[in-house]
């Protein structure tokens, strides 16, 4: 057995191009001239453009989680029989953003 008479198990195959536009010729399945025949043709969409202009709602935060708290009048008191401030109400409670209601 000689080099010239040896024969392989599988055929040759060619390797694959990747995305040049098939067999069609021409244009290449891509319509006519202009900007989305171009390579790298990625347009944003009009509506996105709209969306990001418009101002983000800081701040917001659902009602329904936020409850308002209850303090019966003997609670904001302080020692000296004095109704106290709202944030020396919340320091002396650990009470985190939420109303307070004195009732």
């Amino acid at each position: 057995m000689q080099i010239h008479n040896l024969k392989r198990l599988h055929k040759n195959k060619k390797d694959r191009i990747v995305g040049r536009g098939g067999k069609h010729a021409k244009t290449a399945g891509r319509g006519g001239k202009g900007q989305t025949a171009r390579a790298g043709n990625k347009r944003r969409p009009e509506l996105r453009d709209i969306i990001k202009k418009l101002p983000k709602n800081r701040g917001y935060k659902f009602n329904s989680v936020r409850k308002s708290v209850l303090l019966p009048k003997e609670k904001a008191l302080s020692a000296d029989g004095k109704i106290e401030s709202f944030s020396q109400i919340r320091k002396r409670l650990g009470i985190k953003g939420r109303k307070i209601i004195i009732k």
